[in-house]
């Protein structure tokens, strides 16, 4: 859909250029692309020719303006028009401090996005990812385009395996500090943590149920690696796998009913699933003989995960109705595919020119954006829930 982002008056006064975030943002997601704005001074009280935007080729246009207040806040006000029907369709404002000026804007863009396409949009939503630098490793929460990242934990000790509640509000991730694998569970706003999973062996790759009240995880606790449920608050682990093989990676179905989960049953590693309470799983992947890291989207309708392709490690994308896969990249060190809260994109981390990278991409791969990243071996990107507002 062409869109003209006109700038918006007085954002050269701020620290962000609104028009600029919002236009990324919806070209990101692949439905949006720019119409030339340049030359025109408008905001959202203008009431624009819109003959002339008709000329330009756009079929809506969003307008607005920046306003620093006596205390230092910013007020920021837009407007969205239907430029082909000549529809004013709607504006909002929001009054928010100078740090507030970005999420103002992906509100801005998520506005934009439901108007136009009738589907929520996901731009103020959050992804959390680690990085790996020197003898130092982070876990980051950032915006959902990699930017105004902020630290929730730093250790000299590997963090791997980053899952968000469907709350949004806390972070499941497995940390080595104690010189093994733990679980832990880490609210987002106050920061406090506490120990979910410290059985005997190794604990990891939590995943949370879509209720937030369970988590399935991988415990050795009784040999090898084999899938068990923990209750959110803790407490004594389920045994959902009995299986001699290693069964890990548990991801669970948006209506919490499935758990998908990689197991070498078949001799090498392959995505089954299973009814969450446990049972007889069924094979998933039929192709290649390494596809590991299930991600189901929301809708779901589609697993996104990781092949093995002669060397390449590559995102591929799964039809659950029909079972048919599509490679969408060209990139061959993939890994750790999330869907994003509307199903439409997915976030992984791969190397480009060899340098590891954070992306985002369509599902039909057609569109890709390599988001902000802190410095660093970037790893294990995770998208979060919708926001509650």
């Amino acid at each position: 859909m062409p869109v003209a982002f006109v700038p918006f008056k007085g954002q050269d006064g701020s620290s962000q250029k609104i028009s600029d975030i919002v236009q990324a943002d919806l070209e990101r997601s692949g439905q949006f692309r720019g119409v030339d704005a340049s030359g025109q001074a408008l905001d959202e009280a203008s009431r624009p020719d819109l003959s002339l935007w008709r000329q330009r080729t756009a079929g809506s246009m969003v307008v607005g303006s920046v306003t620093r207040l006596a205390d230092g806040r910013f007020d920021v006000k837009f407007r969205l028009w239907d430029v082909a029907k000549g529809q004013d369709l709607g504006g909002q404002s929001y009054t928010v401090p100078q740090g507030d000026l970005r999420l103002a804007s992906h509100r801005i863009a998520d506005f934009v996005y439901e108007k136009l396409t009738g589907e929520k949009g996901i731009f103020s939503t959050r992804i959390a990812y680690v990085t790996k630098g020197g003898n130092r490793n982070t876990l980051w929460v950032a915006d959902a385009d990699g930017e105004n990242a902020q630290a929730a934990l730093a250790s000299p000790e590997p963090i791997i395996s980053p899952t968000w509640s469907s709350s949004g509000q806390q972070l499941a991730y497995v940390s080595f500090e104690s010189r093994k694998p733990v679980v832990y569970v880490h609210n987002v706003t106050s920061g406090q943590r506490r120990l979910l999973a410290n059985f005997r062996g190794s604990n990891s790759a939590p995943a949370w149920a879509p209720d937030g009240n369970t988590l399935a995880v991988t415990l050795t606790r009784d040999g090898g690696s084999q899938l068990y449920t923990v209750p959110a608050s803790g407490g004594e682990p389920r045994r959902l796998t009995q299986s001699t093989s290693i069964d890990t990676e548990p991801a669970y179905s948006a209506d919490g009913r499935t758990i998908y989960f990689v197991s070498d049953r078949a001799g090498t590693p392959q995505i089954y699933k299973m009814n969450a309470s446990g049972g007889n799983p069924t094979r998933v992947t039929t192709s290649g003989t390494y596809n590991i890291s299930p991600s189901v989207s929301g809708d779901g309708r589609w697993l996104a995960y990781i092949a093995r392709v002669d060397t390449a490690f590559k995102l591929q994308v799964m039809e659950l109705a029909t079972g048919k896969v599509a490679s969408i990249t060209d990139t061959t060190a993939d890994e750790s595919p999330s869907f994003a809260p509307n199903s439409k994109l997915i976030v992984y981390a791969t190397r480009l020119q060899d340098r590891e990278a954070l992306m985002t991409t369509t599902l039909d791969g057609k569109i890709k954006a390599r988001l902000a990243g802190q410095a660093g071996d970037i790893r294990e990107p995770d998208w979060g829930p919708f926001q509650k507002q």
